[in-house]
Parts: C-alpha cells; structure tokens; sequence
C-alpha cells in the first residue's frame, strides 16, 4: 500500500527498485535498517543519560525493546540497576 505522502511515480520507482533486488540485497537492506533503528534509539537514550556507559545504554535499549517484565526474567540481577 503506497504511503500518503508518496506520489504514484515515487511508489511505482520504488517498487521497480525493490523488484530488481536479489533476496540476498533484500535481506542485507533488512538487517542495515535493524542496526540503524538500533543506533537511533541508542542515541536517544544517550542524550537521556549522557553519563550512562556502554553496558546501561545497552540495558535500557533491551528493556525498552522487550518489556520490564521479560527484561528482569532475561537480565535478572543486572536488570535490578536499570529502572
């Protein structure tokens, strides 16, 4: 479904476009998005707690992505530093 903000000739190159890819291009695009979402929502995080180190940004971005309770199941006593 081609989104609203789209024009007709800018969804059909799109499509065109997404139609040549191999499903290997297709897969490599998919995971190149993942890790940039990732990156975004680290960077959010780091302007949120600028003094937070690797290991709690990576914390936060885990309980945000899998929910408090699933998290503390995960992490457990490390989960316990990240409210």
């Amino acid at each position: 479904m081609r989104p609203a903000d789209t024009s007709p000739e800018a969804w059909k190159v799109f499509l065109d476009l997404q139609r040549r890819m191999s499903p290997a291009e297709k897969l490599q695009r998919t995971f190149a998005y993942s890790d940039f979402v990732r990156r975004l929502a680290e960077g959010a995080l780091r302007a949120e707690y600028p003094h937070a180190g690797d290991r709690e940004i990576f914390l936060r971005a885990a309980k945000r992505r899998l929910g408090a309770d699933v998290f503390h199941k995960v992490y457990g006593e490390e989960a316990q530093s990240i409210r």
